[in-house]
C-alpha cells in the first residue's frame, strides 16, 4: 500500500459521508479544529469552538476592528440623545436570516436581552438599560439610566460569548434553555442534517448575505465575503491523521498543530505555520472561593507566592519562542496589560500556610482528561500544590463534562471541587469590563465564586469612562487589588501556530475566522 493510500486509510472515519470526491471540491473549503465542535448555542456555552462556529454563522450589530474599536456591521450606524443616555441604531437594508425571514430590530432586541443574561458585557449594558425597544423594523432604541460610552463595543463584544443575532421566535423566553437550532444572518449556513456531535460539523455559502459595502476587512470588522461555496470541520484527535490530511491536501487548515509537528510543517514549502492569534491562550489557576482552604486569602497569597509561570509554560508548550512570563492578569496583547512579577519560593508558601492554620484540609484539583496542553498545566500545578504541602486529590474530566462538575458548590470531600487549572482565550482577559474571572460577585460570578466589591467597583467605573487613559489607570488599580485578594492566579501565556495551505490567502489576523479566505 503505498504511503498517500496509508494516510487515505488511516483518516476513513474523520472523512466519512459526505464522498470523498465531494469533500474534495475546490469550493471546499476542510478546517480540522482543535477539538470537535460539541455545543452550538453561542450565548451558553463559554467554548473556543462554540465561538468560532458561531462568528461563521450569526452577524452582529457592531465588529472589532484590529485595534478594539467597534465599527457598524449590521448596523447603518447610530445616533446619541440626552447626553448619551439615549442611543438610535440603524440596520442595514436587506438582511437575511438563513430561514429566508428578514433580520427586524425586534430580532435584534430579543437576541440582545438573551445574550445580556449570559455575557459580562451583555450584563452590565442591560443593567444600565432602562428600556430596550424596537420602534420600528430597522430602529433599535436603549434608553439607559446612565451612561454607557462602550456600547457599540459591548455589542461587538469579542468574548466566547458574542452578541449573535438570532430569528426572535429563538431568542425570546430562551435564556434559561440552550438554543440547538441554528439560525443566523452571517456570512455561512450551518447544514444541521449533516451534524456529528464532536466529530464533524459542514456549512453552506449563505446566498443571501450582504456584506458591508464599504471598509477593509480587519479581525471582526469590515466586508465578510465567503469566497467557498462550503465549509467543513472535521475533528482529528490523533495529531499524526491531520499532519498527514494536511500534507497531502486532504484538508486545508489545521487550527493547532503541536510543536512536535511544526518543523515538519515549516519544512513543506506548500505550508504555512503561523501565529495569527495574538491574544494566545492565559493559563489560569482558579480557586473556590466558597470552602476551605482557598476561603482564606492568606492561603490564596500562600499559593501564588509557589506559582513560577516558566514552569507552567514549559508545561503547556515545548516551543520557548511561543511562551510569555511575566503575564499579569490583562492578556499581553492588551492595551490594559501590565506584568505581574513574582519570585517563587516554595518554602515560603509552606510556612504561610501554616502560618494561615491550613491543617491538611482535602484539595480536590480538577484536570481535563482529554485535552494536552490543559491537562499538562492541571498535572504540573497538582504537583506544585502537594510540595508546599496541600493535601492534593487529582480528579480527571472529559472536558465535555467540565461545566457540570464545575457547577458544583458544595466542599470538596462532598462532591465539590477546591481548584481547577486551565486556560482562557486572551480575547475573554482584554479589559476589566469583560474579563469574566475578575468578575467578584459572589454565587452570580464565574464558577470559583469570589466576592470583592472593590473589584466590582473599579469594573463599573471602567465601564464608565469614556477617556481611554483613565481607563488604562483603572485597569492597573484592578490589577493591584487582583493581585492582592487573588480571584484567581495568573500563570502566564503561550501562543499557538496555525497551520494551512500556502495557497490560501486572505486569512485575518485573530481567532480562526472563514470569511475573505481564497484558493490562490
Amino acid at each position: 500500500m503505498s504511503p498517500r493510500l496509508t494516510r487515505r486509510a488511516v483518516l476513513g472515519t474523520a472523512l466519512a459521508a459526505p464522498a470523498l470526491a465531494t469533500d474534495l471540491r475546490a469550493s471546499t473549503l476542510r478546517f480540522v479544529p482543535h477539538q470537535g465542535l460539541g455545543w452550538l448555542d453561542p450565548s451558553w456555552w463559554p467554548f473556543i469552538e462554540t465561538r468560532n462556529h458561531s462568528w461563521m454563522v450569526y452577524d452582529t450589530l457592531y465588529g472589532l476592528d484590529a485595534n478594539g474599536i467597534a465599527q457598524p456591521q449590521m448596523a447603518e450606524g447610530h445616533t446619541k440623545e440626552d447626553d448619551g443616555r439615549m442611543w438610535r441604531i440603524r440596520l442595514r437594508e436587506g438582511l437575511m436570516f438563513h430561514d429566508g425571514t428578514p433580520v427586524r430590530a425586534q430580532d435584534c432586541v430579543a437576541s440582545i436581552t438573551r445574550w445580556g443574561t449570559h455575557a459580562m458585557m451583555g450584563q452590565s449594558l442591560l443593567r444600565a438599560t432602562a428600556s430596550l425597544s424596537a420602534p420600528d423594523d430597522r430602529t433599535i432604541l436603549f434608553r439607559l439610566t446612565e451612561r454607557f460610552p462602550l456600547l457599540p463595543e459591548a455589542l461587538g463584544d469579542r468574548t466566547m460569548q458574542l452578541c449573535a443575532i438570532m430569528p426572535a421566535r429563538l431568542a425570546e423566553h430562551s435564556d434559561a434553555r440552550v438554543v440547538d437550532e441554528v439560525v443566523g444572518s452571517g456570512p455561512f449556513r450551518f447544514l444541521a442534517d449533516e451534524y456529528q456531535p464532536w466529530r464533524r460539523a459542514a456549512y453552506a455559502c449563505h446566498t443571501q448575505y450582504k456584506p458591508r459595502p464599504s471598509g477593509t476587512p480587519s479581525f471582526l470588522a469590515g466586508p465578510k465575503v465567503a469566497q467557498f461555496e462550503r465549509v467543513e470541520w472535521i475533528a482529528m484527535p490523533e495529531p499524526g491523521a491531520a499532519l498527514a490530511a494536511l500534507q497531502d491536501g486532504t484538508v486545508d487548515w489545521w487550527e493547532v498543530p503541536p510543536p512536535s509537528h511544526h518543523a515538519a510543517i515549516a519544512a513543506n514549502p506548500r505550508l504555512a505555520l503561523k501565529v495569527h492569534d495574538a491574544a494566545g491562550c492565559m493559563a489560569t489557576l482558579r480557586m473556590n472561593h466558597l470552602t476551605d482552604p482557598f476561603d482564606d486569602p492568606r492561603v490564596r497569597r500562600a499559593v501564588r507566592s509557589a506559582v513560577d509561570q516558566a514552569s507552567f509554560m514549559a508545561a503547556a508548550t515545548s516551543a520557548p519562542e511561543h511562551r510569555r512570563t511575566e503575564v499579569g492578569f490583562f492578556c499581553p496583547a492588551s492595551p490594559m496589560a501590565q506584568p505581574a512579577t513574582t519570585k517563587p519560593d516554595e518554602a515560603a508558601s509552606r510556612a504561610a500556610l501554616q502560618a494561615a492554620g491550613y491543617r491538611g484540609e482535602l484539595v480536590v484539583a480538577l484536570v481535563i482528561a482529554d485535552l494536552a496542553e490543559p491537562r499538562a498545566l492541571a498535572l504540573a500545578g497538582a504537583e506544585m500544590l502537594k510540595r508546599i504541602g496541600l493535601n492534593v486529590q487529582v480528579e480527571f474530566v472529559p472536558v465535555r463534562n467540565l461545566v457540570a462538575r464545575l457547577l458544583r458548590t458544595q466542599p470538596a470531600g462532598a462532591g465539590g471541587w477546591s481548584v481547577v487549572i486551565g486556560y482562557w482565550p486572551g480575547h475573554d482577559f482584554w479589559h476589566p469590563g469583560m474579563h469574566r474571572y475578575l468578575r467578584a460577585t459572589g454565587r452570580e460570578a464565574e464558577v470559583g465564586w469570589p466576592s470583592n466589591e472593590g473589584l466590582e467597583a473599579l469594573r463599573r467605573a471602567w465601564l464608565a469612562t469614556p477617556d481611554p487613559a483613565q481607563r488604562r489607570l483603572i485597569a492597573v488599580d484592578a490589577q493591584a487589588q487582583a493581585l492582592e485578594d487573588l480571584p484567581y492566579i495568573p500563570l502566564g501565556q503561550w501562543l499557538r501556530p496555525t497551520a494551512y495551505a500556502a495557497g490560501l490567502t486572505g486569512m485575518l489576523d485573530g481567532f480562526p475566522l472563514f470569511w475573505n479566505l481564497r484558493r490562490g
